[in-house]
């Protein structure tokens, strides 16, 4: 059995295909599959059912996926450990974000940090948080941007900064007149909400106690932050937008931004990373990239909002 062997069978059981499993390892098809049966054999057990639809993993072949999964994360930090010692930031790094966060953050610092450290090779992948989480858990990336929003006490967490909740408001709202939104007045409005699973659409839901939430679902059940931004625009209803999107916005749309009434809501953004993740040599670059590139005012919560 080699490490080898570990690493095609879950990469197998990830892309539930062999000919896409050998791809991501970089290897033919034949060698993958050839190494996987000779991994079988020594085993004495089947760990995967081959049909022409999909391949999935036997019952005993979802045990040997899983502790595979732990040896391969237990092998990676052992070089891990080598490069902190010598604090090299040589390397993949890979950093998962929400997508409501990477538009505004991203471009404030991922190119200079790419610029200032070539020898680290950074990837990004965004997704939900449900998904970010598993795949942190699993060893599939690194680290994790996301929203402290509760249920994340297995992961080592260090507060990045704090971003407001503003409304995007159409020039034909009522609240257009409004120099700043209350809670209550969203009652009767139509809204542009990101559809459920994203924690900035269900924050605001439950600060705001919004009823109207699932008919906007409704109505636009895929939306982005963008897209919404730009029915408001053509003078379709109230959509809502982080802080940090504020200064990608022209004059003209700036016009059609309003904050929130006091208390202001707030969300906590955050990087996680296991409790046993070794290079803080890169922890320590990548918060010291992103605290450095926000407004000083954004590093604290102050006393007109409220965390949600």
């Amino acid at each position: 059995m080699t490490l080898q062997q570990l690493e095609y069978i879950v990469a197998v059981h990830r892309c539930r295909h062999f000919a896409k499993a050998a791809e991501q390892c970089g290897v033919t098809q034949p060698t993958l599959s050839a190494l996987i049966q000779k991994l079988e054999t020594e085993l004495g057990v089947k760990l995967f059912e081959r049909s022409a639809q999909q391949v999935t993993p036997t019952l005993i072949g979802q045990k040997v996926v899983a502790q595979a999964e732990v040896v391969l994360t237990q092998a990676g930090r052992v070089k891990e450990l080598v490069k902190e010692e010598k604090h090299s930031l040589t390397g993949d790094f890979r950093i998962g974000i929400l997508p409501t966060i990477a538009p505004y953050l991203l471009p404030r610092f991922f190119s200079r940090l790419r610029k200032e450290h070539p020898e680290t090779n950074l990837h990004v992948i965004e997704l939900k948080t449900n998904e970010l989480l598993r795949r942190l858990r699993e060893g599939e990336v690194d680290a994790a941007i996301v929203v402290d929003w509760g249920k994340m006490d297995e992961f080592e967490k260090t507060e990045l900064y704090y971003e407001q909740f503003v409304a995007y408001v159409s020039r034909e709202s009522r609240l257009s007149a409004c120099k700043a939104i209350r809670t209550a007045d969203l009652a009767s409005e139509p809204l542009w909400l990101l559809d459920e699973g994203h924690c900035f659409r269900d924050q605001l839901v439950k600060f705001c106690n919004l009823k109207s939430a699932r008919e906007s679902q409704m109505a636009y059940s895929l939306g982005s932050i963008e897209t919404f931004m730009r029915m408001v625009e053509s003078g379709q209803g109230v959509t809502f937008i982080p802080e940090l999107a504020l200064d990608q916005l022209t004059e003209q749309q700036k016009e059609l931004v309003r904050p929130f009434a006091l208390p202001i809501p707030t969300r906590s953004i955050v990087l996680l990373t296991t409790r046993d993740f070794v290079r803080r040599s890169l922890h320590d670059l990548l918060v010291m990239s992103i605290m450095n590139s926000v407004p000083a005012r954004m590093l604290k919560l102050n006393n007109t909002e409220q965390r949600v």
